[in-house]
């Protein structure tokens, strides 16, 4: 990960009164359509030397409808998520309790989205660069497989650039944070995050522990964890979650295996893969051919919610007959696909975010080398941090979580036993309301409020 550099541990003012200063500065807010205002944050591109080139961080903020307390700040995760457009596609992301008392305010994080984008591969090259196979069973096939990432990664420095991609890491996303809630006139940060956003958060709460007001992690990655044993976790992660799935599918009518045991729907399910590996499926929408790796990434993408799920039942029941078209659309939407055959930059950032991130994990060819951020993060002075985690979650399992609210100096661990990938979701759930209590009053979650809270 990016070193602790630049401006770490420098008082805002101080750094204002640099010239070009960019603490302090002024957001021109502008309305840009169904409610919602957009405005753009200077940030320099390299803070160890904030006199030099500076890119732009995209914002955007629904109003508070009621009294308003101060400005929220989301991030929906990733790493490589644009929060401009998930806020403008879900206002509900937070409940109109939160909405009532606070400006909602998201971003897309540099690199992402609108914020400096990194590109790597055009859209035809990225249908090929995902159906390629990812496990790999002979030489030619090994060969095959480096040589995907020696394209991606030469793609990544020819159409987005060394300065930028070394640049676009999570200490440095955690530092323009900071110069965001200094624009939007807060003494301290609130903050929600979901998913990666609760890794930026830890790299927040470790440089500016004092600068929170209230905390919200839900879907908690633990910061002392390697990039590879974060993976390890996940894996584990994906498979209770779709042990989960099978489960839950044998109650249904339309369930496609004829065995309702786990063991027994397992094979048949690996069966598939080994079946897409060797021939593709068929696909009805396009001229794609579906093959084993987007076989994989469908069954992936359904186990981060459980409203996937029948959807994945339908999918892998005309699957068995040979169809792949529901696989490929639950694919492309992990992917990042769109209809007209166009990309999102989300897995293109959240390749170059992880390999500044995590140098140590699966990024032999890139072109620029990160720096490891492996440490507990304690956050020595902070308010109570509320940190929630889901106990089938699939991609930041429940362990994570249990793990980073012990770290903390004033973790508070809430527990939500349920199916998927996150807690909150705008809801009014016993959890809900208490997350949305501390967040206006500042006061942390008392254990057994809830039936499924708990304190560390």
């Amino acid at each position: 990960m990016i070193a602790v550099i630049g401006l770490a541990g420098t008082a805002p003012a101080a750094a204002a009164g640099k010239p070009g200063g960019y603490y302090g500065q002024r957001l021109n807010w502008a309305s840009c359509g169904d409610g919602f205002e957009c405005a753009k944050l200077r940030v320099p591109l390299d803070y160890s030397n904030p006199g030099g080139k500076q890119i732009k961080i995209s914002m955007i903020r629904l109003p508070a409808t009621g009294k308003k307390i101060g400005s929220i700040v989301l991030n929906f995760g990733g790493p490589g998520a644009s929060g401009v457009d998930h806020l403008k596609i879900d206002k509900s992301a937070v409940s109109a309790a939160i909405r009532q008392r606070f400006d909602v305010v998201s971003f897309d994080p540099r690199g992402v989205g609108r914020s400096s984008p990194v590109r790597c591969l055009p859209p035809l090259v990225r249908d090929a660069y995902h159906a390629a196979d990812g496990t790999p069973d002979t030489k030619a096939e090994i060969k095959q497989v480096k040589q995907w990432e020696k394209t991606f990664a030469k793609g990544c420095e020819v159409n987005s650039g060394k300065q930028l991609l070394k640049h676009v890491g999570t200490g440095e996303a955690a530092r323009d944070m900071d110069v965001m809630r200094s624009a939007l006139g807060e003494e301290r940060l609130t903050y929600f995050g979901w998913s990666y956003g609760t890794y930026l958060a830890t790299r927040y709460a470790d440089l500016f522990p004092t600068r929170i007001r209230a905390m919200v992690l839900d879907g908690a990655e633990d910061p002392s964890q390697t990039g590879e044993e974060f993976s390890r976790s996940q894996a584990a992660g994906f498979q209770v979650a779709v042990v989960s799935f099978l489960r839950d599918c044998f109650k249904a009518k339309d369930c496609p295996f004829k065995k309702h045991t786990v063991t027994a729907a397992d094979k048949r399910l690996q069966a598939l893969f080994k079946r897409a590996d060797r021939a593709p499926l068929r696909n009805t929408y396009d001229g794609r051919q579906v093959t084993e790796s987007l076989v994989a990434t469908a069954v992936m993408q359904a186990m981060y919610s459980k409203a996937y799920w029948p959807f994945l039942r339908q999918a892998l029941a005309a699957a068995f007959k040979g169809d792949g078209t529901l696989l490929l659309r639950l694919a492309d939407s992990y992917t990042g696909r769109l209809p007209d055959g166009r990309y999102s930059n989300l897995l293109e950032a959240h390749r170059a975010i992880m390999c500044v991130d995590h140098p140590e994990s699966a990024c032999p060819y890139w072109p620029v080398k990160g720096t490891r951020f492996t440490k507990k993060v304690r956050a020595k002075g902070s308010p109570p941090i509320v940190v929630v985690g889901t106990t089938r979650d699939p991609a930041t399992p429940y362990q994570l979580a249990k793990k980073l609210a012990g770290q903390l100096d004033n973790g508070v661990l809430l527990t939500n036993d349920a199916d998927g990938h996150l807690a909150y979701a705008g809801g009014t759930s016993c959890l809900e309301r208490q997350i949305d209590h501390y967040l206006i009053t500042v006061r942390a979650p008392r254990p057994g409020a809830c039936a499924t809270a708990a304190q560390t």
